[in-house]
């Protein structure tokens, strides 16, 4: 089974008043349903292409709590959310097709609120599903690291996904 964003959703300890960001969000796989969760807090919907936002607007007309923002996230900067307002932030899979993670990062660390959370999953290297190039877990967890970020636990993506749950000091 591919991912089930309704039950990672449930791992994690949000609050319906919470500012989450969904980075390379596409078409709103994850970005709807953590909206519906945090129907008290705001969702940026964040990805390069315009397609794709579009297609987010029109699926979640009903939710008045989702900010798109189209931009390149591998320029720092380029998401115009300002410094630590963000308390949780999600990436799933969009590192695997990224050229400048360490830029990405870095702009997760400039938005995420101290003590703010950072979710990663991606295609497992492992697994035959999904793209040819995959992200490495463990150059992942190095410029994790070199950021600062704390690692709190792995977390189940399923047969072909892995994650990890971050914390920014």
């Amino acid at each position: 089974m591919f991912l089930n964003p309704e039950e990672i959703l449930k791992k994690l300890n949000l609050r319906e008043n919470m500012v989450a960001a969904d980075f390379g969000c596409g078409s709103g796989g994850f970005t709807i349903p953590l909206a519906e969760k945090l129907e008290n807090g705001i969702v940026f919907a964040l990805d390069i292409q315009e397609e794709p936002l579009n297609a987010l607007k029109n699926r979640a007309s009903g939710l008045s709590n989702i900010r798109t923002v189209r931009c390149n996230l591998e320029t720092p900067g380029s998401s115009k959310i300002q410094d630590s307002f963000v308390d949780f932030i999600f990436i799933i899979n969009t590192l695997f097709q990224a050229e400048k993670i360490e830029s990405i990062i870095e702009e997760a660390k400039r938005i995420l609120k101290p003590g703010g959370k950072l979710l990663i999953i991606d295609w497992k290297e492992e697994t035959s599903q999904g793209p040819n190039e995959k992200l490495s877990f463990d150059k992942l967890e190095k410029i994790l690291k070199e950021n600062k970020f704390e690692k709190e636990e792995e977390i189940d993506g399923g047969n072909y996904h892995r994650g990890v749950l971050m914390k920014k000091p």
